[in-house]
């Protein structure tokens, strides 16, 4: 686990009074163990009679399906279909000493396994009383801060509710901003200036060239296969093109050679342009392609499950049917798949859990109904782990669709040493044509807005942001105010917002 962030990087979340503190010890001692690969009962039935499908092994952590740029660039997407039940997996990676009976019963959503959003005068009592019960270890880094928060902390204002933070209704809309840093790469460029002493992992975003590929006709192409050589020899830069026939590319600090060769091939069809570093221009290439057949989409949503997400699970479960019948609507009548990731921390009772993309919406549903909000001991969580799980491990179906993650969180990635790095995964993503679009939930700091847009820049997605009525207090419903610093959005409600965005990603498919 890491260090204890300092009071920039742990806006510590979820408030956390001492009566429910002494409600959460008194569950957590008597609560009964629950085994780890055990999933709860969904909150509601599916729509539909469904076989019980067998409870997923957990499986220890694989590491690195995709070893890096050193080992060449990740397989293209293969598979033919989505016609299937979705196959669950559980991924565990227990610290020696963290199971406890709260990390062996951490899928019991209750307000008290909230994290704390704010610093509140009083909680030093409640992180005593924490650090002392051998059964909350898991929980010990938190009761540190909670008993000696740092100085910075110490001097901020203290919220003028002290109670605890009420529960948003699942019905209530959840209201939500976004941007494209692609389409305002200024603004976007000003934003990492301002925020250059920020943790951040070395990205090189300032050369890059937009690259349009269409047909004869003038028609984008998507899904193209696109390969960037240097005097012949490949380099770790590869991408595939999204329904408009786009792709960002960004050529590497490490790779040498000023003037590039660009392959782009789609079918047995293939072009060759140069491209020089620091070229402002667009490359422009045209293939003789067919047009595409009917839209294919497969959607994943990968969750941050952790104990302070309660809410936007809940919202999530609540609008997926609509989400679903409004994609399946639009103009492309889109053959659609649905895929989960669903992730906490070190020590928790899983790490990464998921079921593979399948056709079949009920079952979908019933595996989102079975995710409980619950964990997640210090702020930073696993995200880097389930992108890389996400887009190595779920079988993407290959040529002729459109891929997207939607990345719901409110932290962000562990700092490690060894293991995947939102960079790395981001440039995998765009080898294998596959979208980020990051949603960074209420909570999230500046280190996770970074890590967020970056990576939902670096494969064209966009970043969208909850707003509310005070950008201060997420339970002050649904508004137009956000602490993250963006400029110049429109707000709707999240739902009505990924369709959109998801229709935007189609329009290069003709309707059927």
């Amino acid at each position: 686990m890491d260090p204890k962030p300092n009071a920039l990087s742990n806006p510590l979340r979820g408030r956390l009074p001492l009566r429910l503190l002494a409600a959460a010890l008194a569950g957590a001692l008597a609560a009964p163990a629950v085994p780890a690969h055990d999933w709860p009962s969904p909150a509601s039935p599916p729509s539909r009679a469904l076989p019980p499908p067998a409870p997923a092994q957990p499986e220890p952590w694989p590491g690195l399906i995709w070893p890096g740029l050193q080992a060449g660039m990740p397989p293209a997407p293969t598979a033919a279909d989505c016609k299937r039940p979705p196959e669950r997996f559980v991924l565990s990676d227990r610290s020696a000493g963290a199971q406890s009976a709260v990390a062996a019963a951490d899928d019991v959503e209750h307000p008290a396994d909230e994290r704390m959003r704010s610093w509140r005068p009083g909680a030093a009592a409640a992180g005593a009383a924490l650090s002392a019960a051998p059964a909350l270890a898991r929980e010990s880094r938190l009761a540190e801060a909670v008993a000696a928060p740092p100085a910075a902390m110490l001097a901020a204002p203290a919220p003028a509710d002290k109670a605890a933070p009420s529960r948003r209704a699942a019905t209530e809309p959840v209201t939500a901003g976004v941007v494209d840093d692609n389409a305002d790469f200024g603004a976007f460029g000003e934003f990492l200036r301002r925020h250059a002493q920020v943790p951040q992992r070395p990205w090189h975003i300032d050369q890059r060239v937009r690259l349009d590929v269409r047909d004869a006709r003038g028609r984008p192409v998507p899904d193209a296969h696109v390969e960037v050589f240097s005097r012949g020899v490949p380099q770790a830069l590869v991408a595939r093109t999204d329904a408009r026939g786009l792709a960002w590319l960004m050529p590497q600090a490490d790779v040498a050679g000023s003037v590039f060769e660009v392959r782009v091939s789609h079918g047995r069809n293939a072009q060759t342009v140069r491209w020089q570093r620091g070229q402002r221009d667009a490359l422009q290439v045209r293939l003789d392609s067919a047009a595409p057949a009917r839209a294919r989409l497969d959607l994943v949503f990968a969750i941050d499950a952790t104990g302070s997400m309660a809410d936007e699970i809940a919202k999530l479960k609540h609008s997926m049917r609509e989400v679903a019948d409004r994609i399946a609507a639009l103009p492309q009548a889109p053959d659609l798949c649905f895929g989960l990731v669903a992730y906490r921390d070190r020590g928790d009772a899983f790490f990464v859990r998921g079921a593979d993309l399948t056709h079949d919406l009920g079952a979908f549903q019933a595996e989102l109904a079975a995710l409980q909000a619950g964990g997640g001991g210090d702020y930073p969580e696993a995200m880097a782990e389930a992108l890389h799980t996400a887009v190595h491990r779920l079988a993407w179906r290959g040529e002729g669709t459109a891929r997207l993650v939607v990345l719901l969180a409110d932290a962000p990635p562990q700092r490690r040493a060894a293991g995947p790095h939102i960079d790395h995964e981001a440039r995998a993503a765009l080898a294998r044509g596959i979208k980020i679009v990051s949603v960074g939930a209420s909570g999230l700091d500046r280190e996770g807005e970074l890590a967020m847009r970056l990576a939902a820049q670096a494969t064209g997605g966009r970043f969208v942001f909850l707003t509310y009525a005070n950008r201060h207090d997420p339970s002050s419903g649904p508004g137009r105010e956000t602490v993250h610093d963006v400029r110049d959005y429109s707000v709707e409600t999240l739902d009505k917002l990924i369709v959109r965005l998801v229709s935007e990603e189609l329009a290069g498919w003709p309707a059927p």
